[in-house]
């Protein structure tokens, strides 16, 4: 090659390349705690399963309006009351090339719903799947059931093939320190491809050019890093470090409103924030009883009673949350205003009841709380530990990561702890009663290890999942919320509120289900 022809090539060569980087857009987020697992049947975390649908994808999803809209699946029918034929979408690849068939469907539908799957709960009204043809599959169900495609909105298909090869056909529970290979690895059908993972480090995606789907974002590449300290997460969005956060710390609001470049997203959040009630053992780990005193309703109650939540919301949450007495926020189907009305803040009734119990000199209690998942948690947990202790209940509060909080309350090993519930993907008052208020069962009560039981309960949730008359089933649900709601297994606190921030050249839909989905998401 002559200079002069040397020249030229490299000069375009430098052209081209930052032609691409002027191109390549990438969005670096945090939130407070980490990507749970990479597999997107291991656990039931809506902030994991939402950044895992970026990866794999699902037969049906929610929108930017979070209306129900084709995904994997293009159409659906109602064969029978309890069979649903789902129509596949031809052309779609998983991210290795594999073709996706019907094959694959039955498979990941199977693996969600293994008795062993920690989101068999997600799909309770299931009984079996069967291919029909390469692009038709039946599910059969256990009965009429109105909520199937609200369901298959956060289960997400992997590839049959990719699994056989990897050992991972059946799923494994993370909780129990089980793993596999698709713990740490994907195959998904999404519009981003797993680049890198270092757990509790950064989680990369990078587009996928071959989505089956018209993409509305213009995204080249996600990097995605946990972040803990809510003064480190601002720093690092002031700073560039980050173009998006979420869970904005209350206290920072009006210091990023204040500088310049910058937006803040807020909404009403659909979570509710409670304290469950561990009843299962004869004694608590952390209790000085000689029994187990949470099964007392007048014990309950007291701890219900002593704490003042409008402190809470005042001082805390700075106005911003929504006090509640019901597990749901109003904008699910299923709440009942008549019924959202908390118990008195009443230290004097709280004594009284604890005397009534056997409990005069009170006992001693853990509560268990996250320290990077909800708005303020450990801080509210403290709060609550210092009004209890008011009313002669020594509390002992112990704050862990997400991933450790779960994997301890979820094995019983809590004796009061922290939970939020947003009713995902199901969008209706029927997630909570058949996952928390009923008792473990089949498909039902897999976040119930507090062991709560209720015969009325658990047959009203029963004929709520197969009613087909709307009125009928939201009178059902409001009878079960009141039966709960006085025997108190559960100790609802407030809906917390959703705040984003990001550059000011980002444009994203905020939606008060709390889940990022940067496939809408531009950068100018």
């Amino acid at each position: 090659m002559k200079p002069i022809e040397k020249t030229l090539a490299m000069t375009l060569l430098a052209t081209c390349m930052a032609t691409g980087a002027a191109h390549a857009k990438t969005i670096t987020w945090a939130d407070t705690s980490d990507v749970y697992s990479m597999d997107p049947h291991g656990q039931a975390i809506s902030p994991t399963l939402a950044f895992l649908h970026h990866i794999y994808e699902p037969l049906v999803r929610y929108n930017k309006e979070l209306e129900i809209e084709p995904a994997l699946a293009t159409g659906w029918e109602v064969v029978e009351p309890d069979l649903w034929r789902f129509t596949l979408r031809e052309g779609v690849t998983f991210h290795d090339g594999s073709a996706f068939t019907a094959e694959d469907v039955v498979a990941s539908l199977q693996r969600a719903t293994h008795p062993d799957s920690p989101i068999r709960g997600n799909l309770p009204a299931v009984a079996r799947v069967e291919k029909v043809d390469e692009r038709t599959v039946d599910i059969h169900l256990n009965g009429n059931y109105p909520l199937l495609l609200n369901d298959l909105t956060n289960v997400y298909v992997l590839d049959k093939t990719w699994m056989d090869e990897h050992g991972a056909l059946d799923p494994v529970d993370p909780s129990k320190g089980e793993q596999s290979y698709a713990t740490t690895h994907t195959n998904g059908t999404g519009p981003f491809v797993l680049d890198t993972r270092r757990p509790d480090a950064e989680t990369v995606l990078t587009v996928n050019e071959q989505w089956w789907d018209e993409a509305q974002h213009n995204l080249t590449r996600i990097e995605f890093t946990p972040i803990a300290s809510d003064a480190t997460r601002v720093s690092a969005l002031l700073s560039g470090q980050i173009d998006m956060m979420l869970s904005v710390p209350l206290q920072d609001i009006s210091r990023l409103e204040n500088a310049p470049g910058f937006n803040i997203l807020e909404t009403p959040g659909l979570r509710t924030i409670m304290l469950a009630l561990n009843q299962t053992p004869e004694t608590l780990g952390d209790s000085g009883a000689g029994d187990n005193p949470l099964r007392d309703l007048g014990v309950r109650k007291a701890l219900y009673q002593a704490i003042n939540m409008e402190l809470i919301r005042d001082k805390l949450m700075r106005g911003k949350s929504r006090n509640a007495a019901l597990p749901v926020a109003p904008a699910v189907p299923g709440y009942d205003a008549s019924l959202d009305e908390r118990f008195p803040y009443d230290p004097e009734a709280a004594r009284q009841l604890l005397a009534e119990a056997g409990y005069p000199d009170g006992f001693s209690i853990g509560l268990d709380c996250p320290n990077d998942r909800y708005v303020r948690d450990e801080e509210i947990c403290q709060a609550i530990a210092a009004m209890w202790a008011r009313v002669g209940v020594e509390t002992r509060v112990n704050a862990r990561n997400a991933s450790n909080h779960w994997q301890t309350a979820l094995n019983g090993g809590s004796d009061v702890w922290m939970f939020g519930w947003a009713t995902l993907p199901m969008l209706d008052s029927f997630s909570i009663l058949s996952q928390v208020l009923t008792s473990p069962h089949d498909k039902y009560g897999a976040w119930n290890p507090g062991g709560y039981e209720n015969a009325e309960v658990d047959t009203l949730v029963e004929k709520i999942s197969v009613a087909q008359d709307e009125q009928e089933r939201l009178s059902m649900i409001a009878e079960a919320f009141a039966i709960t709601k006085a025997e108190v297994p559960l100790i609802p606190l407030h809906q917390q509120p959703l705040i984003w921030a990001t550059n000011d050249n980002i444009q994203l839909p905020q939606t008060p289900d709390n889940k990022v989905r940067l496939w809408y998401a531009t950068v100018e």
